[in-house]
């Protein structure tokens, strides 16, 4: 038997959270086309017949300009202290000599795999000097090339993953999935929705916070307060007549009840709290610890 942690690192908008969710076959993270979705580190596993590997899908990593990008630093970091394998993960379109530069800049102490995603949107002749590019760094003597968003060489990463997992029993139950609890995905579906709907400074400066979550015989009821910084915030995301928090309760729902299986009575509310990226009790509240 093999198990381990294995966490996933990268700049923003690579493909960790896509990624992680190709790998374990469940949409556990958030994604959005936007940089920056991720804020938390989320745990998910995988279980085979004779592994189980504990994925860590990060923030991506930035320098940080408030004390919320510095919470969501720390995340990567204690990623990289718990980890048995190292998974840097690239936009193969992206500048070769600023992914050396960032990779080159971490420091690890286990096994590492450079994941070079988003075949699918590139050319061969691209891959082909991505490959020869990185293929003498210290971090790239092995080069695997995917496509996380279509599940392309997703198998053939997993084999190599194992390969590098030390022996030892499981850590968690062959049927969880992950460690974080239901009412964390039901803010993050949220948080998605607003990504999706409104955009410039507005799902960046916004934090959702799960105030309630009861399972009741027919239906499960949530209530959620969505904060924001300012009240010319407030009122994009109320729009007029209350417009845009009703379409983002509509398609929150809907994801919603997809993923826990349930009918949801689901109820949104807006408030202002200036600078809360930079507030450390804010932030402890919001789940930044």
């Amino acid at each position: 038997m093999k198990s381990g942690f294995v966490n996933i690192v990268g700049k923003p908008n690579a493909g960790k959270s896509t990624l992680l969710n190709a790998l374990v076959g469940e949409k556990l993270a958030i994604v959005s086309s936007k940089v920056q979705t991720t804020r938390h580190r989320i745990r998910a596993f995988l279980n085979g017949p004779e592994f189980q590997i504990v994925f860590s899908d990060t923030p991506g990593i930035i320098e940080p300009e408030y004390k919320l990008h510095e919470k969501m630093m720390q995340a990567v970091k204690a990623s990289m202290n718990d980890a048995d394998v190292s998974l840097f993960i690239a936009d193969v379109r992206d500048d070769f000599e600023l992914l050396d530069a960032l990779f080159s800049s971490i420091k690890i102490h286990v096994p590492c795999i450079l994941v070079l995603n988003k075949s699918d949107l590139t050319s061969t002749k691209r891959i082909e000097e991505a490959v020869a590019f990185f293929s003498d760094k210290k971090y790239g003597k092995n080069i695997i090339v995917i496509s996380a968003a279509k599940k392309e060489n997703i198998e053939e990463l997993i084999k190599r993953i194992v390969d590098k997992l030390p022996e030892g029993e499981p850590f968690f139950a062959d049927d969880d999935l992950t460690d974080m609890p239901t009412r964390f995905f039901a803010g993050e579906i949220v948080r998605e929705k607003i990504f999706e709907l409104f955009e410039q400074e507005i799902p960046y400066q916004t934090a959702v916070l799960v105030q309630r979550f009861e399972e009741k015989n027919t239906l499960i009821k949530i209530v959620v307060d969505i904060i924001v910084q300012r009240e010319s915030q407030k009122a994009i995301l109320l729009g007029g007549a209350g417009s845009m928090i009703k379409k983002l309760g509509t398609l929150a729902r809907i994801d919603l009840e997809a993923f826990l299986g349930s009918k949801v009575f689901l109820e949104l509310y807006v408030k202002v709290r200036g600078n809360w990226r930079n507030n450390d009790l804010y932030l402890k509240e919001y789940g930044y610890n």
